[in-house]
């Protein structure tokens, strides 16, 4: 092989066609080794040194590495913790910008940069070498074939319906997918899936954490794993375990199957830390090229982290190279991968400055002006585990966010919990008191009742405690605070007016997910009575804890996934409720967005919102356009009936039911402006207005 300076202005491994050009970022290394090894991972063949360095970047040209090599890094520098450096030439180092991996982690001592159990913890010095135990970083070739019908669904916001998923879970016990593609990629685009998610009216998948990822040394002890994938190494490699053979193009694959059908795919990533862990992790990529410039380190003692995510660790994306690391990996997903949009985890953390989060971060200002991200859809999980990191409702307008204030209140409203028909009304019209500003739109409110991090809907009326003890910490991980309620009985029961029950309360929060103003968001499996046996952190559970349990798929009763069609075609079916601006209530010219109503179908006052324990709530969506009809939505979660009369609207000449939770199948009665009729009990009804 010949060996030439190359080029720094790419970072990571680059095919031409000829050779591969080699760039790698450090701005405290002092020399820097590419080593080369056989198509097994286990023998390095070469080590060769980069010849030059510009910038802060290393880099060299090889003419005749192509395709399918394998490589990582071997990082020269200082060894000081107290200084913040954690240089180990004899750890082999991932690439930051590795597109593929091959092999998996074998965890074992030689891993630590320091000698595990001397006294001196990670202020000594390893020599063992790791290789043998890393996976390594492929050479590729990004070319693929998209076909010529390969085209971007590109939802509108309005139209969104997110699905969240695990590539793993969603698939693994789906008996109508084939055994071989069950849990993998390919399993999310088979034609039952498919199938499935288009029935459902989903128009855009959110996948679990697919950045390739490690299992941490304490879960593999416990033979657990890092199930969810909140554990990233490589933010630009998808994780191999969910692919055969080629994961990169097993992944790319599926998105243009999925797109074929006119379903997105969003990714949760993951770049708030990495799997190395705090002071005491392991050496595998960032920490060993240039520990202080990836990491937030304390100031006053560099040789420990300020850890804002509660891993150990946080990416400081203030560094200028970290940043770009980030947008660069975040460009490539859209490029190369095709995919539609991003849920961020912790992205209080990304847009942290010295000063604590900050609007105008360089974070938020490089997405804010990036071309390729306008194109995609962006979504903030808006708070860490900081000081200040609590920030629903602050992100600028490009931006969406999970609205956990929504999850509360409905999931105590349908508790049982009274005195929560202000906060509902709001939580229900988009949650107008947390984003309406900077000219933001219904879409940032991210409504969901469930997501992989806590109860299952089915678990949500099942059970008042989290079960967590098969994760093994004694069962005090995972949140106490669920505003839960079993029902009367903790965990599965016979008892039919219980089971009614639990059905019912699951009927009514997913009526309000998609009746609410926002964006909806639906936990896979929650359609189905998909249960976690209580367990609200299953992240370490790659078992049937974990996977979605599709038994109940064609069970009366039990199925509710027709429901579910249901509800996302009356979604589709009044622009109401997809509406992007704000409601307003009654204006001068006798139109209106929004009106309240008590049950005897007058406008409500101040009182009436202070109604003690008070537990019933109705009003009217306005016609957006003449000849459009109204729609009217009652909630009721009083334990007992309370009558109501139907409202008398001057653009209303009947009303049709068009929702009742309580019916096996929608009757759509018809009923006279003035009608009184009542409201059963825990229930959801919709009327539609007929001109």
């Amino acid at each position: 092989m010949r060996l030439s300076a190359g080029s720094p202005a790419r970072l990571g491994a680059s095919w031409d066609g000829r050779g591969t050009n080699f760039a790698l970022f450090s701005a405290n290394a002092e020399k820097v080794e590419l080593c080369l090894f056989d198509a097994q991972g286990r023998r390095e063949l070469e080590r060769i040194e980069l010849p030059e360095r510009n910038e802060d970047v290393w880099h060299g040209y090889l003419n005749d590495v192509s395709p399918g090599q394998l490589y990582g890094y071997r990082v020269h520098g200082p060894y000081a913790p107290e200084r913040g450096h954690r240089f180990n030439a004899n750890k082999l180092l991932l690439d930051p910008y590795a597109k593929r991996l091959a092999g998996r982690l074998v965890w074992s001592d030689a891993h630590f940069g320091y000698r595990t159990g001397s006294a001196r913890e990670d202020l000594s010095f390893d020599r063992r070498d790791n290789a043998r135990g890393m996976p390594k970083a492929v050479v590729v070739d990004e070319t693929f074939n998209w076909g010529r019908r390969e085209i971007r669904p590109n939802i509108a916001w309005e139209d969104t319906i997110i699905y969240e998923a695990h590539v793993k879970g969603l698939t693994q016990k789906r008996n109508d997918v084939a055994p071989a593609w069950r849990g993998t990629y390919g399993g999310l685009c088979s034609p039952a899936m498919i199938d499935h998610l288009k029935r459902l009216g989903v128009t855009t998948i959110e996948l679990l954490p697919i950045h390739g990822l490690i299992d941490d040394r304490v879960l593999v002890e416990r033979k657990l794993a890092n199930y969810w994938g909140y554990n990233t190494l490589a933010f630009f490699a998808p994780e191999p375990r969910y692919a055969q053979d080629n994961a990169l193009d097993a992944f790319r694959t599926t998105v243009a199957r999925l797109h074929d059908a006119g379903i997105e795919v969003m990714l949760d990533v993951v770049y708030n830390h990495t799997a190395e862990g705090n002071h005491l992790g392991p050496t595998l990529c960032f920490r060993g090229i240039d520990n202080a410039s990836y990491y937030w380190l304390n100031k006053e003692h560099p040789r420990y982290y300020d850890d804002f995510t509660g891993c150990g660790s946080s990416v400081n994306l203030t560094h200028p190279r970290v940043l770009q690391m980030v947008m660069d990996s975040l460009r490539y997903w859209v490029e190369v991968c095709h995919v539609d949009g991003f849920r961020f985890d912790l992205a209080t953390t990304l847009a942290r400055g010295p000063n604590g989060f900050d609007r105008n971060s360089s974070f938020l200002t490089a997405v804010r002006q990036d071309p390729v991200l306008a194109t995609v859809k962006l979504v903030a999980e808006p708070w860490d585990l900081g000081l200040g990191g609590y920030q629903v409702g602050a992100f600028p307008s490009q931006w969406s966010e999970w609205n956990d204030r929504y999850r509360g209140a409905m999931r105590r409203y349908w508790s049982g919990e009274g005195s929560l028909i202000g906060e509902v009304s709001s939580r229900m019209t988009a949650s107008s008191d947390l984003f309406r500003h900077d000219n933001r739109a219904a879409r940032a409110s991210i409504n969901h009742i469930t997501v992989h991090d806590g109860f299952t809907l089915a678990d949500l009326f099942s059970y008042n405690e989290k079960h967590n003890e098969a994760n093994g910490e004694d069962n005090r991980d995972g949140s106490n605070d669920n505003n839960s309620n079993n029902c009367g009985h903790e965990g599965p029961t016979t008892d039919p007016a219980i089971t009614a029950l639990r059905r019912q309360l699951r009927k009514n929060q997913l009526a309000c997910l998609f009746l609410a103003q926002g964006t909806p968001l639906l936990l896979a499996g929650d359609e189905v009575g998909n249960s976690q046996h209580g367990n609200n952190n299953a992240y370490c559970q790659d078992n049937e804890i974990g996977w979605v349990n599709w038994d109940n798929l064609g069970k009366v009763g039990d199925d509710l996934t027709d429901f579910v069609s249901h509800m996302t075609a009356l979604r589709r079916r009044f622009p109401q409720l997809r509406y992007q601006r704000w409601l307003s209530g009654r204006r001068k010219d006798g139109t209106y967005g929004v009106l309240w109503l008590t049950p005897a179908a007058e406008e409500m006052q101040e009182g009436d919102w202070n109604f003690p324990e008070g537990r019933f709530l109705a009003y009217v969506l306005g016609p957006l356009e003449q000849g459009q009809p109204p729609i009217f939505i009652v909630l009721n979660a009083a334990p007992e009936e309370i009558g109501f009369k139907l409202p008398q609207m001057s653009e209303t000449k009947n009303w049709q039911q068009v929702l009742n939770t309580t019916e096996a199948a929608q009757s759509f009665a018809e009923f006279a402006p003035g009608t009184e009729t009542s409201a059963p009990p825990r229930s959801v009804l919709a009327f539609a207005g007929a001109t």
